[in-house]
């Protein structure tokens, strides 16, 4: 008898993420102007990362118990199958449509960590109408990854930019951001439609096709399909229709909430702090948990649920996002041990240092490949804004090139990274609900955000040089 052969499988998120954290603790060990990590920093990294994660940890938690409620009336199903009868074979519109207006809310206000709310319902329509979980992810993802790259008005990365340039002594032209991030944005959408499309029309119908494995395939059969598979013979009710409507209201009002409309001069929203103490523009994780906990309440009891049956069907769904939750906790604690003992700092300044005296042709693909670095190191965009426009506005203005360029790059290589790097709570929260191993996301997505990344830094060069 042969011995079979045993498979070699990925570890899981977490453990690729625990053994990330070690090390980066190892590095600090050999870097004499930082301050080292110690062990006890190592095995406090989860948790202190969960305290820095709680915000959308929670809202995680929160959401999902939303998606059990709306799932218990059935509503999402009978309406999934609704729409699907009257696409009839057009299903792949679905795409173009949904990653342009991701996109849009990636360019105004950063819509990344946010579309953690569209996943597991995207990847449920996807899979009923024929395609992968892939297809689903990347509609998602590619589509915020094009909007945060090309940001034109986005508060966390374009707004903390200029503040941190005109903090030291650089008045910026935000007309150049606009009409640069925008150029971006459009042609580096086109790039990411492509690629999806291309793929949802190989694997439609074709689970041969597909970059999942057969392990994989089981997972997503399992969550979206079987049981919770939308029935062809499903009565679309008028009480479903209304939760449908409260469903699609809850969006709505998440991306209203989120947009800053004080910044825009925009007084629309100026008295609708009731809610939440904070008026529609000003919300964050907290105002939207609060939300999607309101309207989880509102849909049960709309469809006619008894209370025992919100709460159990809310706290069924909570249960399903817990893995996602803490996923995207221990995430961050890669992130706090890099802060805590200076090792991001350490970086930014080497590397200011390394790009004294370069052109500009070169100048911007070293600085790209430098804040793609830096955005491992700091997740988000508004710190890493903070802490490296001071330094990298200033030397690009020495060296007679065009700083607003710089915000453009910060940009583009936050976008970037978030879609790939394990240290991305946005990206492993997002393939763990749609049940994708962390390899195989690598392998389908490396090729598109390569091409992304090629096509920014052309733009962004041939702007460093002509502005």
């Amino acid at each position: 008898m042969k011995k079979q052969k045993k498979q070699f499988r990925m570890p899981t998120a977490f453990t690729v993420l625990i053994l990330l954290t070690i090390v980066v603790a190892v590095i600090t060990q050999f870097i004499p102007a930082i301050t080292p990590a110690t062990a006890a920093d190592v095995i406090m990294a989860p948790i202190d990362g969960f305290a820095s994660a709680m915000g959308v940890a929670l809202f995680v938690l929160i959401l999902g118990g939303f998606l059990g409620v709306v799932m218990k009336t059935g509503a999402l199903n009978a309406g999934i199958t609704a729409v699907a009868k009257k696409l009839n074979g057009k299903e792949t519109w679905m795409i173009p449509v949904l990653m342009f207006l991701i996109s849009l809310g990636g360019t105004t206000y950063g819509m990344a960590e946010e579309t953690i709310a569209f996943y597991a319902l995207v990847t449920s329509t996807m899979v009923a109408a024929g395609f992968d979980s892939l297809t689903a992810a990347s509609t998602i993802l590619l589509g915020s990854t094009a909007g945060v790259l090309g940001s034109t008005v986005n508060p966390f990365s374009i707004s903390a930019s200029v503040a941190a340039l005109n903090a030291a002594g650089i008045e910026t032209n935000q007309t150049i951001i606009i009409v640069v991030g925008g150029l971006s944005w459009i042609l580096c959408y086109v790039v990411g439609v492509t690629f999806v499309l291309r793929y949802a029309h190989k694997v439609k119908g074709n689970k041969a096709a597909s970059l999942l494995t057969a392990e994989e395939w089981a997972e997503v059969e399992k969550e979206y399909g079987g049981e919770k598979k939308p029935q062809a013979d499903s009565v679309f009710t008028l009480r479903q229709k209304i939760v449908m409507v409260l469903f699609g209201l809850s969006f709505v009002v998440m991306i209203v909430g989120m947009v800053p409309w004080s910044s825009f001069g925009i007084p629309l929203f100026d008295h609708t702090g009731f809610l939440t103490r904070k008026n529609l523009g000003d919300w964050y994780f907290s105002e939207l948990t609060a939300w999607f906990l309101l309207m989880g309440v509102v849909i049960g009891l709309v469809y006619g649920l008894k209370e025992r049956e919100i709460v159990n069907s809310f706290l069924t769904g909570a249960g399903d996002l817990i893995g996602v939750a803490l996923v995207i906790a221990v995430s961050r604690g890669v992130s706090v041990i890099m802060s805590n003992t200076g090792l991001d700092m350490y970086i930014l300044e080497k590397a200011s240092e390394a790009l004294q005296g370069t052109s500009s042709l070169l100048f911007t693909a070293c600085s790209y490949v430098v804040y793609l670095l830096l955005s491992v190191l700091i997740p988000s965009s508004s710190g890493l804004a903070t802490v490296s426009m001071p330094i990298m506005g200033p030397l690009a203005q020495n060296l007679g090139l065009v700083p607003e360029i710089m915000v453009c790059v910060l940009s583009g290589a936050c976008a970037l990274v978030n879609g790939i790097t394990p240290t991305s709570g946005t990206l492993m929260g997002a393939i763990a609900i749609s049940r994708i191993e962390y390899t195989t996301w690598v392998k389908y997505i490396w090729k598109p955000l390569a091409a992304m990344l090629v096509l920014h830094i052309l733009i962004l060069s041939v702007g460093m040089a002509v502005l």
